[in-house]
């Protein structure tokens, strides 16, 4: 898992083939948050938070609480107590296809929570879902034990079949672009070159 660690979405996803992205609209409270760990997920009727707080009494430290929350906006799935307890319990973070509430002091706790956005009306607590088992959230697919990694860019599953190859394949990216950067960045010049060599081998 430390692997991913230190590791950016963009090269995570070039090391997926572009896959495995979720939708555009689950993004981060606050622009620094980065999370990793292992997938927990969460089956959770829209608006309901009871399987949300059973997720999270389930989950291991080191886990990412992943809710597949029908992406409703009406009810909030969990507010700042609710986040302050996957806080508390070593988790590393909570990706929610849905809302929350109490975003001022969620980004105070400085943890990282990524959403649909926020509303003002409280969660419901009428009806159970399920947890541990495959969800999609935000388009992906999410089995138990899958790699999420989320940045400011968006939130990519790895799946755990596939994660020494894709950790090294994003390395190898990063080292790739760190030397492009080095050949061709800060002047002029150099991007003009790069961009004509770009052209000619590109272009049809």
């Amino acid at each position: 898992m430390e692997e991913f660690a230190n590791l950016p979405t963009t090269p995570v996803s070039d090391g997926l083939g572009g896959k495995n992205h979720m939708d555009i609209g689950i993004k981060p409270l606050s622009d620094h948050w980065h999370v990793y760990g292992r997938a927990f997920t969460v089956d959770a009727p829209a608006g309901e938070n009871i399987s949300v707080l059973e997720g999270m009494y389930n989950a291991k430290p080191g886990d990412v609480l992943v809710v597949d929350g029908k992406g409703a906006t009406g009810n909030a799935l969990a507010g700042d107590f609710v986040i302050g307890l996957a806080q508390s319990l070593g988790l590393h973070g909570v990706v929610i296809d849905g809302v929350i509430r109490d975003i001022s002091d969620i980004r105070e706790l400085d943890y990282p929570v990524f959403t649909r956005g926020a509303t003002t009306a409280a969660s419901k607590k009428t009806k159970e879902g399920n947890i541990n088992v495959p969800v999609t959230v935000g388009g992906v697919e999410v089995n138990p034990g899958d790699i999420v990694v989320g940045d400011v860019d968006g939130v990519v599953i790895v799946p755990a079949d596939q994660a020494d190859e894709v950790a090294e394949k994003a390395q190898a990216r990063i080292e790739k672009d760190e030397k492009r950067e080095a050949d061709y960045g800060g002047s002029s010049e150099k991007a003009r070159e790069y961009i004509e060599n770009f052209l000619r081998n590109n272009k049809k």
